[in-house]
């Protein structure tokens, strides 16, 4: 699985990119990651990126010449069968589960930052397969959108996980969130582990558990239930 991502801010990836799952599964071959800076593909002696919108009004958007340069880069450097051109959007499709299977089954996803204003309509509807946003607030830009892209769909992809079926019990796998967990020591400042989960009893825990994802889910998403969160 590789992402191509084009961005003004490459060093933001660094961090993120060199811990944890996402840094084993690069390591390991499962996952490629490759940092485009889009001012390499500005224009002119100053790589400009960005210019003042049409018509007026406050800020800056992003030209569609160094993206759509950037894309083609990539494909003239890259080639992939099976990919996806994903613009980072606050008016995108939500990123869901749903989502990030549906991109872990490519070779290739581009995810295009945007900044400032946003970007140039013609990227929109020449350049992008489409749009994802990651929720209802606006960000400065796509960076963090796009690392949380990459570690959501990144869970889908084999072998990241270590467990082939490791995704399968996350939260809205079955459209439900999970059910509580709980570690040692059994007792802890007058809160106790629910004794069924002592016991060993390995049907009495999966229907404990069953129970508390659905209780769960009423009280803190009761609209993954449908209507009247029942």
């Amino acid at each position: 699985m590789i992402f191509d991502v084009v961005t003004l801010f490459p060093s933001m990836f660094l961090g993120p990119l060199q811990d944890g799952i996402l840094a084993r599964a690069r390591r390991n071959g499962r996952l490629a990651v490759r940092i485009h800076d889009l001012r390499r593909f500005g224009l002119g002696p100053h790589r400009q990126v960005d210019d003042a919108p049409y018509g007026g009004g406050g800020g800056m958007v992003l030209r569609p010449e160094p993206l759509f340069e950037a894309v083609d880069w990539i494909r003239s450097r890259h080639p992939a069968d099976r990919e996806r051109v994903v613009l980072l959007s606050p008016q995108g499709r939500r990123f869901e589960r749903a989502a990030a299977e549906e991109l872990a089954g490519l070779e290739r996803v581009v995810l295009l930052c945007g900044r400032y204003e946003g970007v140039d309509e013609r990227v929109r509807e020449g350049l992008a397969d489409f749009e994802l946003s990651v929720g209802d607030v606006v960000l400065t830009g796509g960076e963090l959108p796009a690392l949380v892209v990459i570690d959501g769909v990144s869970r889908f992809v084999p072998g990241v996980l270590g467990a082939e079926d490791a995704a399968r019990n996350d939260s809205f796998a079955a459209g439900l969130l999970e059910s509580p967990y709980y570690t040692r020591p059994p007792a802890y400042r007058g809160r106790r582990v629910p004794e069924v989960l002592l016991s060993g009893d390995h049907g009495a825990i999966a229907r404990w558990r069953a129970r508390a994802a659905r209780e769960t889910t009423r009280v803190k998403r009761p609209d993954l239930l449908g209507e009247g969160g029942s």
